[in-house]
């Protein structure tokens, strides 16, 4: 398959990722809208990872070329699952105190 549909795909995900944290008010989808947009640079990463093995394999055939990319991604989907806990943990503390996940009710926590 071409890398032009995976790099469609992964620009179409990330713009919905875009557009869903700044029109969003409730805290739950705009992480869920970032975890898209993480997806998405995984998703690339991982396709010109790919391209990149392909390439290096037709030149030689003893290469280990192109796991950067998945190896990059690994770290993305560990930071991902560091920000969904501590993220996750903010938006319960949040719930508890003004019984709302609405990011606009934020400005109370600055008093």
């Amino acid at each position: 398959m071409p890398i032009n549909y995976y790099i469609f795909l992964s620009v179409a995900l990330f713009a919905i990722g875009v557009v869903g944290v700044l029109t969003r008010r409730n805290a739950i989808i705009v992480f869920m809208c970032i975890e898209l947009m993480l997806n998405a640079v995984n998703l690339l990463l991982v396709a010109f990872s790919k391209m990149h093995h392909l390439k290096a394999a037709a030149l030689n055939t003893a290469t280990n070329a192109g796991s950067d990319g998945q190896l990059f991604v690994f770290f993305i989907m560990v930071v991902a699952a560091a920000e969904v806990s501590v993220g996750l943990a903010i938006i319960v503390m949040m719930y508890r105190n003004i019984h709302s996940v609405d990011i606009n009710f934020l400005n109370r926590l600055k008093h």
